[in-house]
């Protein structure tokens, strides 16, 4: 029989959309790689459509497969941060990739900690994950409240340690001069 967790990878790998615990809070997760579900996880936050969201990723390879391309300086900010919940802003200049970068021509991504996580975003590919909440309301500590946001429109429900309390990622920007630009701390 599938455990909650291969079910959970299955249904990501074919576009579904479900909320887990990631390495900071609950997420309300999907494949960044499938347009239509990055949308439609817009859609059931009801987020601003120009705001990118954060992606999960298993290792600097996934950032390659994303059309990133590091340079020396944002490769050496990568290795003091990662992994660890410290969300990195580098440029993404594809234009197929407009849906995950909204026009920003940046990714904001993140190498978690967690090796559990990791070698299920490996299974799955890099995972977009804002926090499980639509825009405006407290983002959910427990299943229950998740379920409360998102009911049956949703393809699965993840339990983690609960309730799940932390906090969103910190959000940086390595500069051209190799310094080091705090978003959100």
């Amino acid at each position: 029989k599938m455990s909650a967790r291969e079910k959970a990878i299955i249904e990501l790998q074919q576009g579904g959309i479900g909320v887990m615990p990631t390495d900071t809070l609950y997420g309300l997760v999907g494949s960044a790689r499938q347009p239509a579900t990055v949308e439609k996880i817009y859609q059931l936050k009801g987020r601003e459509k120009d705001k990118p969201l954060i992606v999960l990723i298993s290792s600097l390879d996934d950032l390659s497969s994303l059309g990133v391309k590091l340079t020396p300086a944002e490769k050496a900010v990568c290795a003091d941060y990662w992994p660890g919940p410290v969300s990195i802003v580098l440029s993404c200049p594809l234009e197929k990739l407009d849906y995950l970068h909204r026009g920003t021509k940046t990714l904001a991504s993140r190498l978690p900690a967690d090796p559990d996580l990791c070698s299920f975003i490996r299974q799955t590919g890099p995972l977009v994950a804002p926090s499980a909440n639509p825009a405006g309301a407290e983002p959910a500590q427990t299943i229950k409240e998740a379920r409360g946001y998102f009911g049956e429109k949703i393809d699965f429900y993840l339990a983690g340690q609960e309730p799940l309390v932390g906090q969103a990622s910190k959000l940086i920007r390595p500069t051209a001069d190799g310094r080091i630009e705090v978003l959100r701390p």
